[in-house]
């Protein structure tokens, strides 16, 4: 019977750990003291799995003593000595050069190589460049284990596929690309997801086929949106409205319905570099793909100068200015903050003099304050602004009464392009 033991317990580990927890005993863990207590509290704050989920998938024992079902939570070391098949679910991340950063996959292949046993699996979800998990996380399983790679013990990897904040596309709707570092070790990782994906698998042929899949399925997105964040871009500089353009092409049965904004997140404005990196280390400068980062890593500060520009010309002096930032998450109605792109907009809206008052009743304001030194409110003020930047679309800024929030002259900039009356948009 497969034990499993989920390393990282964020966006991906803990919605993967309660749904493996509906057919197998899971022992979920993580280095954060704070996060275990949350969890086995039942609350998650992040949001992705609804609490009384959580407490349905809970157990209060180690869950691998007695082979039942069921998720328990440890930061305990010694409590996953007894799995036989680890999901590693930590991030990867890039460091201010925008390079990648291996240093919580070699924590976390540390952290399984102490407990590796003979005939155990390790499996890799977090996105990474193609080579990743046999160059970089397989020799460090070997030095502090001890054990032969392919003899002793196995590796496979299955790229995650969540999208933070859907509810509608959860992790056991999303088709699941399977792998491992033999054909037989590959089907024996894709029978383990096939248990629980009810959407699905695609067994690749081979780890780093799997992985050059993950890291161009957002490089693709990234490409596609820088391509209408130029758009957006040449159609101001026209006076052409961009989303009555993008609506007309639309009518054309095989346009892609991509839409001008800010790209952060932890996937799209991260995966590109890690494609980039492994391309430069073979020679090869790849092009395109740097180009659209360039451009959507610009857009924080054109959609600063479109605000300020939009002040001006109504009149407004910026120096001084009192602006209200609805939304500092990096998507609508999700908590998540990581490598959020309105951080870019309220700091160059600051170096115009402008003083930013950030409101967003879906963010942690301590996390936001420790990321970033921002302060951020969860309760909208009683006061008049000169502008009003709808940076993230959740849904209670439908539903405000932006009048009641602006002075006579006050402008209103739409980032996401769905209010209905506002004084300019991306």
């Amino acid at each position: 019977m497969k034990k499993i033991a989920v390393i990282g317990l964020g966006y991906v580990g803990l919605p993967l750990a309660r749904l493996f927890a509906t057919k197998f005993p899971v022992l979920g863990f993580d280095i954060n003291q704070k996060r275990i207590d949350e969890l086995r509290a039942g609350k998650d704050l992040t949001l992705e799995v609804e609490d009384d989920i959580l407490q349905a998938a809970l157990v209060n024992e180690n869950p691998f003593n007695s082979n039942k079902t069921g998720l328990y939570c440890s930061n305990q070391l010694t409590d996953i000595e007894g799995a036989n098949f680890y999901v590693v679910t930590v991030p990867t991340p890039v460091d201010k050069n925008n390079r990648p950063d291996l240093t919580p996959l070699y924590k976390a292949s540390e952290t399984v190589g102490k407990v590796l046993k003979k005939g155990d699996i390790v499996v890799y979800e977090s996105t990474v460049y193609p080579g990743v998990t046999e160059e970089e996380c397989i020799p460090v399983l070997e030095r502090i284990s001890g054990l032969k790679f392919n003899e002793d013990f196995f590796a496979g990897y299955s790229p995650e596929r969540i999208n933070p904040g859907d509810k509608q596309h959860t992790v056991e709707k999303i088709l699941k690309v399977t792998s491992g570092s033999t054909p037989e070790i590959g089907h024996e990782v894709d029978a383990v997801y096939k248990e629980v994906i009810s959407a699905g698998t695609h067994l690749a042929p081979c780890i780093k086929v799997a992985e050059a899949a993950k890291v161009i399925e957002n490089s693709q997105r990234d490409i596609n949106i820088a391509f209408v964040n130029e758009l957006a871009k040449i159609f101001n500089i026209l006076n052409i409205d961009t989303h009555a353009v993008l609506e007309a092409a639309g009518t054309k049965w095989n346009f892609l319905p991509f839409k001008p904004g800010l790209v952060g997140g932890h996937c799209i404005g991260v995966d590109p570099y890690y494609l980039a990196q492994k391309a430069q280390e073979h020679g090869y400068h790849p092009e395109i793909i740097l180009a659209g980062r360039r451009l959507n890593d610009s857009m924080g500060e054109y959609v600063a100068s479109q605000v300020v520009k939009t002040m001006i010309k109504k009149g407004i002096n910026v120096n001084g200015a009192e602006v209200l930032m609805l939304g500092v998450t990096f998507k609508e109605n999700c908590p998540d903050v990581r490598n959020t792109k309105i951080v870019d907009v309220i700091e160059a809206l600051e170096d115009y003099g402008i003083n930013v008052t950030t409101y967003d009743p879906w963010a942690n304001p301590a996390e936001v304050k420790h990321e970033y030194g921002i302060e951020s409110l969860v309760v909208l003020p009683d006061v008049k602004y000169d502008g009003l930047v709808l940076g993230v679309a959740h849904n209670e800024f439908l539903n405000i009464d932006l009048n009641s929030l602006k002075k006579e002259d006050s402008i209103v900039f739409d980032v996401k392009g769905i209010l209905v009356d506002s004084d300019s948009r991306l």
